[in-house]
């Protein structure tokens, strides 16, 4: 008889959140060309401004553009959470994400 213990992720501690970030800007980043380097400093500067985009889309807050064009439907503010009520629900999907994206005339257009 085989006794079998708990899952191999059950035994692992979980992984640090910077960690995990880090692995996942180099997985990203392999796509575009191997052998990068980064310095930790600049793993922190893409964690933060990732984090402040995600908080922004869920606030419904317009982040600082870098571009000098002006886009009127993309200084609406846009709301996760009001889209999510607008169709009648009270948890936020990913659909409402992709929609508050493409109204603000961001990527995935």
């Amino acid at each position: 008889m085989v006794q079998r213990g708990p899952p191999l992720s059950a035994q692992l501690p979980p992984p640090h959140p910077q960690t995990a970030f880090q692995r996942l800007v180099r997985e990203i980043a392999q796509d575009f060309k191997s052998d990068l380097r980064f310095q930790s400093a600049a793993i922190g500067a893409i964690q933060e401004a990732a984090e402040a985009y995600l908080v922004s889309m869920f606030e419904g807050k317009q982040c600082q553009r870098t571009s000098f064009t002006r886009n009127p439907v993309a200084d609406k503010q846009i709301d996760t959470n009001l889209l999510a009520i607008h169709a009648k629900r009270v948890t936020i999907q990913s659909k409402d994400i992709l929609l508050a994206k493409r109204l603000r005339g961001g990527l995935g257009n």
